[in-house]
């Protein structure tokens, strides 16, 4: 049992890994036995990998027509970004009255890291170490459910990111929003943190919308 499941996670980083960077399709068929096929397993463990990539918002399971690669249209990213709204927004109020000086150190370095990666071209690098920012934030909340559900759609959304790019114009916006934000850390100001995480949250959806259009406009 525990080979099967190590062969399982396994799988599944491998699977992953294609949908993060092209290698499946949005919306692709996931045919057990292809699956099986592709990595030398046998389809046990490849079940196995499936049910956890559904929990991580990568797979949706089909009513009799098996998995496919989670679709990614206009709807589905409003529907993500009203739930990251929400969970965000009460984090950053509750870690405003809950993060020490470390932990406020720890963030702005962070944004310095950020912003070096950025200015060195590394796009890529400049997204992970954005989600590293916010999620230290979000840890001094010290609510762990909420983590999880934060969490969950994290790696969909570094890979809608990965196959339609980031607008390079949003960039100084993000710097300038990340800034208020650590100033009303500082400041303990927990309605001025939620209200900046809100529309900084916001603004992120409307980015990727734009992006998705455009991206559906060129493939037309």
């Amino acid at each position: 049992m525990d080979e099967t499941f190590s062969l399982a996670d396994s799988v599944k980083d491998m699977i992953r890994a294609e949908i993060l960077d092209g290698g499946l399709d949005f919306g692709a068929r996931l045919r057990i036995r292809e699956l099986a096929a592709r990595y030398g397993a046998s389809p046990m463990p490849v079940r196995e990998a499936l049910r956890s990539l559904a929990g991580e918002g990568l797979v949706a399971a089909v009513a009799n027509k098996g998995a496919r690669v989670v679709t990614v249209d206009a709807e589905h990213i409003r529907h993500l970004f009203t739930i990251r709204v929400a969970i965000e927004v009460a984090l950053a109020r509750q870690a405003t009255l809950a993060i020490d000086a470390a932990g406020l150190a720890e963030v702005a370095a962070l944004e310095q890291e950020r912003l070096a990666a950025v200015a060195a071209g590394d796009f890529a690098g400049g997204v992970a170490i954005n989600q590293r920012f916010h999620r230290r934030i979000y840890e001094a909340a010290g609510n762990a459910e909420g983590l999880v559900l934060l969490d969950r759609h994290w790696l969909l959304l570094a890979a809608i990111w990965s196959r339609y790019g980031y607008r390079p114009e949003r960039l100084g916006g993000v710097a300038s929003d990340h800034d208020h934000i650590l100033r009303a850390l500082a400041e303990r100001d927990a309605e001025a943190c939620s209200v900046l995480t809100a529309a900084h949250v916001t603004k992120t959806r409307q980015d990727m919308l734009a992006q998705l259009a455009e991206h559906e406009g060129r493939a037309r």
